[in-house]
């Protein structure tokens, strides 16, 4: 089982910008999908940015109502994920949580284990007040 664990929520004031990072506990664990999610109060939790990876090129997806704002980017090295928020307002407010799905290489057979998604993290929470 990977977990994932988020970090760099906090209060900002409107037109602020935040940094979130998630990072995946196996470093064995080889990722092709990677996704930061939102849940604001009383939502449903819903994907706003994605990153995959396939056939050597990176695909990037943002929800409609991000626009510009953010940029979601991965350091492979670390098996880290960003999302760099920027001009954050107060419809942004919510509990963001990263999603990853890969699979995790095994030195005792020298082979790969089926995909799987990772487990969920308990998210970082942005606060941003006009």
């Amino acid at each position: 089982q990977v977990q994932l664990v988020e970090s760099g929520g906090g209060s900002v004031q409107a037109g602020g910008s935040l940094r979130l990072s998630c990072v995946a506990s196996a470093d064995s664990y080889a990722i092709n999908y990677w996704g930061w999610f939102r849940q604001g109060p009383g939502n449903e939790r819903q994907r706003v940015a994605a990153i995959v990876s396939s056939g050597g090129y990176l695909y990037t997806y943002y929800d409609d109502s991000i626009q510009c704002r953010f940029t979601i980017s991965k350091d492979i090295a670390k098996n880290n994920l960003y999302l760099q928020m920027n001009s954050l307002q107060p419809e942004d407010n919510a509990v963001y949580y990263c999603a990853a799905r890969g699979r995790e290489f095994s030195y005792s057979s020298c082979t790969y284990s089926a995909y799987f998604n990772a487990s969920w993290g308990q998210g970082t929470e942005v606060t941003v007040s006009s």
